[in-house]
C-alpha cells in the first residue's frame, strides 16, 4: 500500500512547529505564495520561480493528431496553454540521490 502524501493541514502544522509562528500565519503564507505565482503566470513573463524546489511555466501545446482509444479514430486534438511545473535540479538531486 502506497504512503499518502502529507494533507495541507499537516504542511502547515509542521511548518508552524518548526518555525515557531502561528499555523493560521503559515496558511496564510501558501494562500498568498498561490496568488502570486497565478499573478505571475498570467503576466508577460509566463513563469514563477520558488527557489531550491521549481518553477512554474505557462507553455503553449501545438495542435496536433490523436486517437479515438475506443473507436481507433483519428482526431484533431486543438492547441491549448497548459501550466508545468518543472523541478529545481537542486530538488530532484535531493530526492533522487543523483
Amino acid at each position: 500500500m502506497a504512503a499518502k502524501p502529507m494533507s495541507k493541514t499537516k504542511i502547515v502544522a509542521h511548518l508552524a512547529d518548526k518555525v515557531g509562528v502561528p499555523k493560521r500565519a503559515v496558511a496564510q503564507f501558501f494562500d498568498e505564495l498561490f496568488k502570486l505565482a497565478v499573478r505571475e503566470c498570467k503576466g508577460a513573463a509566463g513563469k514563477f520561480v520558488i527557489p531550491g524546489i521549481g518553477r512554474a511555466v505557462k507553455a503553449h501545446r501545438k495542435a496536433r493528431l490523436g486517437r479515438n482509444p475506443q473507436t481507433g479514430e483519428t482526431i484533431k486534438i486543438p492547441a491549448k496553454t497548459v501550466v508545468r511545473l518543472r523541478p529545481a535540479g537542486s530538488f530532484k538531486k535531493a530526492v533522487l540521490g543523483k
